[in-house]
């Protein structure tokens, strides 16, 4: 349990202070030095990342994992004094791996070899006894539109992620659309399966999953990605011109859509409380590892930064909501479903603020608004360097919140250190032994400042609109 170490009638002075300072965050190095104390005393983001992942550790949107993480976040906020906790109902789509993921190398006159494979999220499945043909490499689309066709062969994506970029990000947003588009690009050229190597900077053997699609009129095709290690392997012997074979084996199914919710819960504004912040992170999450960096962490930080406030006794002017999205990684359904749910009628929204960049030390916000917000939240910076955020840049805010700030809502993302995060991103190995309790806490602290300092001040222009 969280102790406050500054009485709230000195913390309300502050935010006093705070408030008739006008532009500037003289006074709220205060505040941002008890939610430092509390939080890294207590560390209750990593307790409730460890609660989550054990008892939800497959969340991928309509399996009975997602269901039990739906109540689980309930719980949570429910247990912390929230107000207002609820579910805001949804139907989602529901894909199934399956038992069977195999991929066999045969080699003429040596022992066949297996690689490590999974299926893409989207996927259909092969044929009961798999899929087998030559291989043929290429890096990029034009290079195979210009091969001409690829026609009953197994066409093998295997661009890599940019080493030499330093936003990680950046480069896996280089080569994603290998995942992504593969299977429509390589159906048009003929191909019967599409390989794609990991998004993933890290030379291992452990396959990435990730969303894929198909386009109407194109015909589907099974695809998988290919741990890194192995796709080097493939890569060298296709280039010693070896005579190869893979058979591809998958068992992965798309089932009726089924019910879901996000899950909200809020700090009322004392003021203004129809005026509303949200701090929201993804629920589901993809069935490799137990989804603790993407995105269990985005999640329990944004319901420990609220507990940070409430622990205060913090009453921020307008409402702070925590909002747990549903169906993020294959769908997007929670994001479109809050804008689109009776209750957002009532409300107006100050502010979007997700994290889904992994639980590592926080290091900002990037700000998707215009120009006169970006110059105003910037002002902050003094404020937010205090808690090692202090880097704040034009930039997108996150998938969740993007079907709101699509409307003219500001967006903020959390900007950890994102080295080590396709390390273990949509993976088997992110689980929570990889997530450091601290950095994890420090980013919680720094959305609830922030978070709290939006409540208080609001931003300029009234650039909030009244949802439809």
């Amino acid at each position: 349990m969280k102790t406050p170490l500054l009485a709230p009638l000195l913390l309300a002075g502050c935010l006093t202070a705070f408030g008739q300072a006008g532009d500037s965050a003289h006074g709220y190095e205060a505040v941002a030095g008890q939610l430092l104390r509390t939080g890294l005393r207590s560390l209750g983001a990593y307790r409730m990342l460890q609660q989550l992942t054990s008892r939800a550790p497959r969340r991928l949107s309509g399996s009975a994992g997602a269901d039990t993480a739906v109540e689980l976040a309930r719980g949570m906020m429910a247990l912390r004094g929230f107000r207002n906790v609820h579910l805001e109902h949804l139907m989602v789509p529901r894909w199934e791996r399956g038992k069977t993921e195999n991929a066999i190398l045969e080699v003429p006159g040596k022992a066949n070899a297996r690689l490590a494979v999974c299926a893409l999220g989207g996927s259909i499945a092969t044929p009961s006894h798999g899929i087998t043909a030559r291989v043929v490499e290429v890096l990029s689309f034009e290079e195979l539109e210009h091969l001409g066709t690829a026609a009953g062969k197994i066409v093998f994506f295997n661009r890599p992620m940019d080493p030499s970029i330093l936003n990680t990000f950046e480069a896996y947003g280089g080569a994603v659309e290998q995942r992504s588009r593969g299977a429509i690009v390589g159906a048009k050229a003929g191909a019967v399966a599409v390989l794609v190597r990991s998004m993933t900077l890290a030379i291992d053997g452990v396959p990435h999953t990730g969303g894929m699609g198909y386009q109407e009129g194109v015909r589907k095709i099974p695809a998988a990605a290919i741990s890194t290690r192995d796709a080097e392997i493939l890569s060298t012997l296709l280039r010693r011109g070896t005579d190869l074979r893979v058979r591809l084996t998958l068992s992965c199914r798309t089932l009726p859509d089924a019910p879901s919710a996000n899950v909200a819960g809020e700090l009322t504004g004392t003021e203004k409380p129809e005026e509303v912040i949200v701090l929201g992170g993804h629920l589901d999450a993809w069935d490799k590892g137990s989804g603790a960096h993407d995105d269990g962490a985005g999640c329990v930080q944004a319901i420990e930064a609220l507990d940070l406030l409430r622990t205060l006794g913090l009453k921020p002017r307008r409402t702070i909501r925590a909002v747990m999205f549903m169906n993020e990684e294959n769908g997007l359904r929670g994001g479109r479903g809050y804008v689109a749910d009776p209750l957002r009628r009532r409300e107006r929204h100050v502010a979007m603020i997700e994290s889904d960049a992994g639980g590592f030390a926080p290091r900002g916000f990037s700000v998707d608004a215009d120009s006169a917000v970006c110059a105003y939240v910037l002002r902050w910076k003094p404020v937010m360097e205090t808690v090692n955020a202090g880097r704040l840049r034009p930039g997108r805010g996150g998938v969740d919140i993007s079907p709101m700030t699509a409307t003219g809502v500001p967006g903020f993302g959390l900007d950890p250190e994102n080295h080590r995060y396709f390390d273990y991103h949509h993976s088997d190995k992110d689980t929570p032994d990889k997530v450091n309790p601290r950095e994890l806490e420090m980013g919680a602290i720094a959305e609830a400042l922030l978070a709290l300092m939006i409540a208080e001040y609001g931003l300029p222009a009234e650039t909030t609109l009244r949802s439809r």
